[in-house]
């Protein structure tokens, strides 16, 4: 049975999670620090493709939501216990996308992608003007932060909660509207589902993960500003991540986060115009052959005789 696909996914996520689990005692710094990165990509990719890959629309605020948690952590980190500084960048930043996606999530395509890339920079700007308005200086300094593990072991938490998530709304009424959006949207508000609450609440959870996850990050920084963590190649490294992979599965982002991350590691201080290249001949190569992600090849194709579900269903 293919193990990318929905059907039983929890034993492998159980394994993954336990195997994960024993890196800090067991590996170096540095491969430490790799599967942290490709944990954090695994977390924005997946939670990327819960909203996008069903409903298809292509989001650019990404780093926003990333950038409003790792603030968030910035700011409150010194008050408040660490499960509630993530909780609160996770709810900020949902809250953030909830009012943005009333706003916008009336447009589709490239008005849609374009707005929210525009939204994302002016949330950027808007925090430096507040920056050196009320602080005086652009950027904050993390005095206080937990150790390594803490944080290794809280990413991971929300990577599975991540995958965990998306199989259950998939599963659910809610991810069956999400996909009646992407399939036809107005035919889906015929059949009397809510769209605009359906994307306002979907593009919210995607937000949640995002905000929770630049939380957990912010504190690998000594110091952090505008720049580092609204940073534009975070959502644009996500969406390329999951689109390469598959945005429709739930396999192919997971493992494109993990190679990606992998190779942007042992690439970037070598050869950092490498990693670039290799993800835009990847990015191009999908998009001419494999429009649905890597994920199309493993996935199962019908026999010569054997009637595609969709047809049994619709036919």
């Amino acid at each position: 049975m293919n193990a990318f696909n929905l059907k039983t996914p929890w034993p492998l996520l159980a394994a993954a999670g336990a195997a994960a689990a024993a890196l800090p005692w067991l590996a170096s710094d540095f491969l430490l620090s790799v599967a942290l990165s490709c944990l954090m990509y695994v977390t924005l990719a997946v939670s990327w493709s819960l909203f996008c890959g069903s409903t298809r629309y292509l989001s650019l605020a990404t780093s926003a939501f990333f950038g409003i948690g790792a603030y968030t952590s910035a700011m409150l980190l010194e008050s408040l216990p660490w499960p509630l500084v993530i909780a609160l960048g996770a709810a900020i930043a949902a809250l953030v996308a909830a009012i943005m996606g009333a706003a916008v999530l009336h447009l589709r395509g490239t008005y849609f992608a374009v707005l929210t890339f525009g939204m994302t920079e002016l949330i950027r700007h808007a925090v430096t003007h507040f920056e050196k308005e009320f602080s005086g200086t652009v950027g904050r300094v993390l005095a206080i932060v937990p150790e390594d593990r803490t944080v290794y072991l809280t990413v991971l938490v929300l990577a599975l909660g991540a995958v965990a998530c998306l199989i259950v709304v998939r599963r659910s009424r809610f991810g069956l509207a999400l996909a009646g959006i992407g399939a036809d949207e107005q035919r889906a508000q015929t059949l009397g589902v809510d769209t605009r609450l359906v994307k306002v609440a979907g593009f919210a959870l995607t937000a949640a993960f995002a905000g929770a996850v630049g939380a957990a990050m912010a504190v690998r920084w000594t110091y952090i500003d505008p720049h580092a963590v609204f940073n534009p190649f975070i959502g644009f490294q996500t969406v390329l991540i999951a689109l390469i992979g598959g945005a429709a599965s739930l396999g192919g982002p997971i493992v494109a986060a993990i190679v990606f991350s992998v190779l942007a590691e042992t690439l970037r201080l070598q050869l950092p115009y490498a990693y670039m290249m290799v993800l835009g001949m990847l990015l191009i190569l999908c998009v001419l052959y494999l429009p649905d992600g890597l994920a199309s090849l493993w996935r199962k194709r019908p026999k010569k005789n054997e009637v595609p579900a969709m047809e049994v269903q619709h036919g």
